[in-house]
């Protein structure tokens, strides 16, 4: 995160009752590349990248900044979370909403067991732990249902929708407050 806002790594992992968030360290390379190679992962995000072109340039210790987080699953990591400065983007970007984006990256085999909430639950606790009252945004297109569902679980509520990349895309915002 950048701007006023200075994180700290939290001082030990986040556990949750079947997770493990922590620092990404190099044996999460691996995952990295998988994670943005994978048509599935990235079917809403403009598609996979090249596998070649990762291997070049994601570091040896990919996300190495606080508020990216290794999701871990009995030892071997599933995903990742980012807790990342939500960018401008004119028409879309409302700092006065939420200066933090959640942003979230799982391996299909982890989908529907519930990982994603979990982790992203404790993710944002954190948050609220370190920056109190810090509201959080969410941006994702409508057509990635379980995305959708995933956000109104976590208590994110609609700000807007509108029209990005050629498709419908849902923006909302969570606060440690509601």
């Amino acid at each position: 995160m950048t701007d006023d806002r200075l994180l700290t790594w939290p001082t030990a992992p986040i556990k949750t009752s079947r997770l493990v968030l922590r620092q990404s360290e190099a044996r999460d390379r691996a995952v990295t590349i998988e994670l943005n190679a994978s048509p599935e992962v990235t079917t809403y995000l403009g598609g996979p990248q090249s596998r070649e072109e990762l291997e070049r340039t994601v570091p040896e210790i990919p996300g190495q900044r606080p508020g990216f987080f290794a999701v871990e699953l009995d030892g071997a990591a599933i995903g990742t979370i980012q807790l990342d400065p939500h960018t401008e983007r004119p028409g879309h970007i409302r700092p006065d909403i939420g200066r933090t984006e959640l942003g979230y990256l799982f391996l299909p085999q982890a989908w529907g067991h519930g990982y994603a909430a979990e982790a992203c639950a404790a993710a944002l606790a954190w948050l609220a732990g370190e920056l109190p009252g810090e509201a959080v945004v969410l941006l994702t297109q409508t057509a990635n249902k379980p995305s959708m569902r995933l956000a109104a679980k976590l208590g994110f509520t609609e700000v807007e929708r509108y029209q990005d990349f050629g498709a419908e895309q849902w923006f909302g915002a969570w606060s440690p407050t509601q």
